[in-house]
């Protein structure tokens, strides 16, 4: 067990993360060292390098053949976006919902730069993450835990951050889906249809700033996209990625999402994997020997096959990857036993303060939280302890027994060790006289009997799920509803009955519908965790003891009933995207609908006030006028001004303030939401400490895609400012007029 990260060992790991953040090599120079390869290659070769090994025909979950005139390997393509799938031991950090729910540009950076420094020692070149599509529409769906927040604007600062520091640590970047894969139900079947405006401000959205962050590959998605499949879609890979975005790497498929040879490689697809359809005969593959054909006979230009070569290429030497990178060092089918240990004591430290920091205090009625030294405490609940069978007994996280600490799927990995919440409480109290009684299993009537023999308890619950491949207690990937497992409501009832002041723990990888709970006049005290990976424990420890103030803030909206998002997941074949701009804050500020918790929501041990709103923005309206370069437009990122404010430290804690800034638009711009989040900025303030919160305002933070000129247009008229704790609580208010 690790002891919690001293400001030594943190400032030690975010040093690290800053210090790795450069680029090994530009694009152009990369493109140039690329391109003089691609003369020595053969045919044969260039269609090898894009082109997979077949489902377990190498080490890695996805292996492209090696050339031999040049020295470059069989690249190496491993999930995922929390840790290195299949490999062990590696560090479990936090899951992407975590990293986004500390609202921490360093944290978040220095996550993806540990991570990959692990994935690197292990010799994978590409690590497939982050994630960023889902973006999280639907609050139930499975695989929104594997990114950062259902809004683009937060979901796209965290993936800049994370991919800076992934291919810092000299490790392949891949940002998927892409794009519109926002359920797991017929996600290889359904067509998700958004309108051309819809498609810009939300979805495609962090995929600008992916890009610009120099993402090495993009990930095409199972679904089609406007009726077309998505690894076969010449309007996205060609027209919005390549084009628009100025994307430089290359687009791999998802494994099995290719559906011809010539249409596909037509379109903008440039490396295929598995190489082979692991879901039918073996053998069935589109490219190798048939795109060569397909070349030699015309079908497919010479010049495309070159083109992937060359990105792919590029790609390799953008992250230093011709320097001394390391063999594979794993093998993701006999166990995944590792011949090199990647894990360090800081990579610890690191994931528990990640998951420390991630923590959302949603209620705290009459200072319940932090607590003390309790005569006796009572811990409830099978979410408490480390499921009996091992931590790593359901094949990718396939279960949910004992407590929850990362969804299901491919974007999973081996626990080299898991501290649960029960054995975290042990040690804590270890020595102080504390009377700790237990009920670890989810019966309401034990549950109720170790609650009466305790002065305060505090009951687990969990809410899962995760890719679509596994079903889990009947929930195929996607949740069935926002209802706690596991009879939680009945749990947490049967213990608040007792008129034992109750705490209420939720592992979870979203929102979970809460009023069954609240309307319990004894739960006194609410903590969101959501999936903390392998510190789970001592990060909350440190929590409800005292140790750190809570500091997280919700990365999504927690309604009042499921209805109340106005999205769910469909068993059609069609989505048609009918909320348009209104997802998850959006919808709620735009239908008048209250919700239980709002987005940005979440409380500390102090308070803090917030005075002194100023505002500096010099901008001309009209749309974006410069060249296309990585990322888009040349001035769409241009910082065009900045808004500030005051935060004051009232209390008598020391504690972190995530200040947020939301904008209204102007009048001038139809059909758009109340408020957008368009700044954030985390400040650490002792006790009567003040400091100001700067937030910079890029020319694309004002501006909406204007569906006739095709382009990103800064409106004229007046912008309201919200600044404040949530996007509810906004403590100042101003404008500015363009």
């Amino acid at each position: 067990m690790r002891p919690l990260c001293t400001s030594a060992t943190a400032s030690t790991v975010l040093l690290t993360a800053a210090l790795a953040s450069a680029q090994a090599l530009t694009w152009d120079q990369a493109y140039e060292r690329a391109t003089s390869d691609l003369s020595l290659l053969s045919q044969e070769e260039k269609v090898g390098i894009v082109t997979g090994v077949r489902w377990q025909g190498g080490p890695c979950v996805g292996n492209t053949y090696a050339p031999e005139s040049i020295p470059y390997p069989s690249l190496c393509l491993q999930d995922g976006p929390l840790s290195v799938r299949f490999a062990n031991p590696v560090t479990v950090f936090p899951a992407g919902i975590n990293a986004g729910a500390t609202w921490d540009r360093e944290l978040i950076r220095a996550r993806g730069a540990a991570m990959s420094a692990q994935a690197k020692g292990l010799g994978v070149n590409v690590q497939l993450g982050p994630g960023l599509g889902a973006l999280g529409k639907i609050p139930s769906a499975g695989r929104n835990w594997e990114g950062f927040s259902s809004d683009p604007y937060l979901a796209g600062i965290a993936t800049g951050e994370a991919i800076h520091g992934m291919q810092g640590s000299g490790v392949q970047a891949c940002a998927k889906h892409f794009i519109l894969n926002e359920q797991e139900h017929n996600r290889e079947t359904i067509s998700s249809i958004a309108d051309d405006r819809t498609m810009h401000e939300l979805y495609l959205w962090p995929f600008y700033d992916a890009v610009k962050a120099n993402v090495a590959s993009v990930m095409c998605s199972y679904n089609k996209v406007n009726g077309s499949w998505a690894c076969e879609n010449e309007e996205i890979l060609n027209g919005l990625l390549k084009g628009e975005l100025g994307f430089r790497g290359y687009v791999v498929s998802d494994w099995n999402a290719q559906h011809s040879t010539v249409l596909s490689a037509n379109t903008g697809l440039d490396m295929t994997m598995p190489g082979s359809d692991f879901n039918t005969p073996p053998g069935s593959i589109y490219w190798g020997d048939n795109l060569a054909s397909a070349i030699a006979s015309g079908s497919v230009p010479q010049a495309r096959l070159d083109n992937m070569v060359t990105r792919i290429l590029a790609s390799w030497y953008l992250t230093g990857q011709d320097q001394d990178h390391p063999p594979v060092a794993f093998s993701s089918w006999n166990g995944g036993a590792a011949s090199v240990n990647v894990t360090t004591a800081a990579h610890g430290d690191l994931a528990r303060t990640i998951a420390r920091d991630s923590i959302v205090l949603l209620k705290n009625r009459n200072q319940t939280l932090p607590l003390g030294t309790p005569a006796s405490l009572a811990v409830i609940g099978s979410d408490a302890i480390v499921n009996p069978n091992g931590a790593n007994a359901c094949s990718d996280r396939g279960c949910n027994v004992g407590t929850l600490a990362q969804g299901w799927g491919s974007g999973t990995a081996e626990y080299p060790y898991l501290v649960a919440p029960l054995s975290a409480i042990q040690e804590k109290l270890a020595g102080t006289g504390t009377n700790i009684v237990t009920s670890t299993t989810d019966d309401a009537a034990s549950g109720a009997q170790a609650a009466a023999a305790a002065e305060t308890a505090i009951v687990f619950i969990t809410s899962d799920s995760g890719e679509g491949y596994i079903t889990v207690e009947g929930h195929v990937g996607d949740r069935n509803d926002l209802d706690p497992w596991h009879n939680g409501n009945a749990l947490v009832q049967a213990v608040a009955q007792t008129n034992t002041p109750t705490i209420v723990v939720i592992h979870s990888v979203g929102a979970v519908i809460l009023e069954t709970i609240l309307a319990q006049p004894n739960v006194v005290a609410i903590v969101w965790a959501g999936l903390p990976g392998q510190e789970s424990g001592h990060a909350l420890t440190d929590v409800l003891f005292g140790d750190v103030s809570p500091s997280g803030k919700l990365p999504y909206t927690i309604g009042k009933s499921e209805e109340d998002y106005g999205t769910a997941w469909t068993t059609a074949l069609v989505d048609n995207f009918a909320e348009g701009l209104f997802i998850d804050y959006r919808h709620f500020d735009h239908a008048g609908i209250e919700p239980r918790y709002e987005f940005g929501f979440g409380l500390s041990y102090t308070t803090f006030q917030y005075t002194t709103l100023a505002t500096a923005v010099n901008v001309v309206a009209g749309p974006t006028t410069g060249d296309t370069i990585v990322g888009g437009p040349e001035d769409l990122f241009a910082i065009i001004g900045t808004i500030s404010a005051y935060i004051h430290n009232n209390g008598s804690a020391t504690g972190a303030e995530v200040a947020q800034l939301y904008l209204g638009y102007p009048y001038s711009v139809p059909s758009t939401p109340p408020k957008q989040l368009r700044g954030f900025s985390k400040i650490n303030l002792l006790p009567g400490e003040s400091s100001q919160a700067i937030f910079e305002l890029r020319r694309r933070d004002i501006s909406y895609w204007d569906v006739v000129t095709q382009k990103w247009v800064v409106p004229t008229g007046t912008f309201q400012v919200y600044v404040g704790s949530s996007s509810r609580d906004i403590r100042l208010t101003g404008s500015f007029t363009v």
